[in-house]
């Protein structure tokens, strides 16, 4: 497969010109699913109902900062925003970790100079200040030796703009680390985060603090993903899947988000035993040499396709915390996320504290759908038949050729009853280049939230859009699977991805056969 384009050719440079592609309206423009994290700029009602027409699927809260009345509140204004526009959007989750912090109660702006010297202590009774910072970790000097590198900020970490600082260990000195500052930086707000790069943290992924979290507040709100922080080893996976078991929690899905070496070493088992992976490119970009990162990232995309489980990637447009435009580089690494197989786009610091969070949505849903239009189905499509192998399973084959079916007959959407969403994912591992409308059919016997979290859930698949059937509709007799196949194609017609005379891919399993329909509109 060497030398073979994720980019569908012959391109014509004249269509260039033409406006970027809308494939259906109604619905976000884009495929690809973008994940908006919540807080002060995307609080309101208003704001979040802009988000979510722009095309936010799923919302991400970030623990490691603020406290759960904040998040509650932000929650409840967004249950508010999807009832008033219509809209699904499903929640995630995200631990606080293993992460280093050094807390500014002050909240007064500190200032670095280059060549200056400040302490790095865990005597966190200390104010911080610019020759002192404490930091929540009492094993740092006996980690760091001279010449390493800290990072130390806010946000970007890239010691190139001002507002994180890079620090250079000099010495330790007991449990307190001397260094020396490389870049002059003003560190603002109430909370920095210390990022070391290859250095092991001796502190556990999943905290007592992140145990309360999700047996309070993520119990509360049924949240339908948790993301695991600073994943480093599968261990940690297995840890969190006990804790949700003994909370009554197993509904919920894990996204391992792996971001530095030690998680890198044990990816293949930590996919394995995860539900989904986000690749957290902030912290592993310090923790990689700058070259090797895009090799980490269209390895492990390409491995989470194979697996046919989600893969979702952080920090694509930095820029626009403070710009309503993107850098052409920026627009360029959207784009080609989506080309090497990304299911979701995360976006951080551009919809909690940017400018403006939904223009960022509009904009990084216009790159996508563009990279969408021109994607290498094909190419996907084979490469996942060969990796699946002779004998495919059952239920795959089945899936592989609803998915060759649609793009043959030239469907509009491909419909497909699930019970636990592993159909839809299954038709999204193949990439249709249409949309699928998952018809989540409830399980009776398992009362009256059944199929909610399920549905919710295949809001992280790519081009899956759920709708959930009613608690009646089984699918043992006929006449029920006609009512499901109605409000699949109603569900689809009110997203206007399908009109009268178009054709319909069908997909479903009847007792222990899977099927594959085509039907006309």
């Amino acid at each position: 497969m060497q030398g073979e384009m994720m980019i569908e050719e012959p391109i014509r440079l004249a269509s260039l010109l033409s406006s970027t592609p809308t494939p259906f309206s109604g619905a976000p423009s884009s495929l690809t699913k973008i994940v908006g994290t919540l807080g002060p700029k995307s609080h309101s009602v208003e704001v979040l109902e802009e988000c979510l027409m722009a095309g936010m699927s799923v919302a991400r809260f970030d623990f490691s900062w603020s406290d759960g009345d904040y998040h509650q509140k932000t929650l409840d204004n967004l249950r508010a925003a999807m009832r008033n526009v219509n809209k699904k959007c499903a929640v995630m989750l995200d631990t606080k970790g293993p992460e280093l912090q050094v807390h500014n109660k002050s909240g007064h702006p500190i200032e670095l100079k280059v060549d200056g010297h400040v302490i790095i202590t865990p005597d966190i009774s200390k104010e911080p200040s610019a020759g002192v910072l404490p930091v929540n970790y009492a094993g740092l000097s006996e980690g760091v030796k001279r010449g390493d590198i800290i990072f130390v900020g806010q946000y970007l970490f890239t010691g190139s703009e001002t507002t994180s600082v890079w620090l250079e260990v000099l010495e330790t000195n007991g449990l307190d680390v001397l260094c020396l500052v490389k870049n002059s930086a003003t560190l603002a707000g109430f909370i920095f985060t210390m990022h070391v790069p290859q250095v092991p943290i001796n502190l556990p992924t999943l905290t007592d603090f992140d145990k309360e979290v999700i047996s309070t507040w993520g119990s509360h709100n049924n949240v339908d993903f948790i993301s695991l922080s600073y994943t480093r080893h599968v261990k940690d996976v297995q840890e969190l899947r006990a804790f949700l078991n003994s909370q009554s929690l197993s509904a919920i899905q894990i996204f391992a988000k792996v971001e530095n070496v030690e998680g890198l070493a044990q990816f293949d088992e930590i996919l394995q035993e995860a539900d989904g992976i986000i690749l957290s490119r902030g912290n592993l970009g310090i923790d990689l040499p700058p070259e090797k990162v895009f090799l980490f990232q269209k390895t492990a995309i390409n491995k989470c396709n194979m697996a046919g489980k989600p893969a979702i990637i952080t920090r694509v447009v930095d820029s626009m915390t403070d710009n309503l435009r993107p850098t052409r580089a920026e627009a360029t690494d959207v784009a080609n996320a989506v080309l090497d197989g990304t299911d979701g786009i995360l976006l951080g610091a551009e919809t909690v504290r940017g400018l403006y969070p939904v223009e960022t949505i509009e904009t990084v849903g216009r790159i996508c759908a563009e990279a969408e239009s021109v994607y290498n189905q094909a190419l996907h499509y084979k490469r996942i038949v060969k990796h699946a192998g002779t004998p495919m399973p059952h239920d795959e084959s089945v899936a592989s050729s609803a998915v060759r079916a649609a793009f043959k007959v030239k469907a509009s959407i491909i419909i497909v009853f699930t019970a636990t969403g592993q159909s839809a994912r299954l038709i999204a591992k193949y990439r249709p280049l249409i949309p699928v409308v998952a018809v989540v059919i409830p399980n009776s016997k398992m009362g009256s939230m059944s199929g909610t979290s399920q549905a919710m859930q295949c809001l992280g698949l790519r081009g899956v859009y759920p709708i959930l059937a009613g608690p009646d509709v089984a699918t043992s007799n006929g006449s029920s699977e006609e009512a499901s196949l109605k409000l699949g194609l109603s569900y689809g017609e009110a997203l206007h991805l399908v009109k009268p005379r178009d054709r319909v891919v069908v997909f479903q399993k009847i007792g222990e056969s899977s099927v594959v329909k085509i039907i006309e509109v």
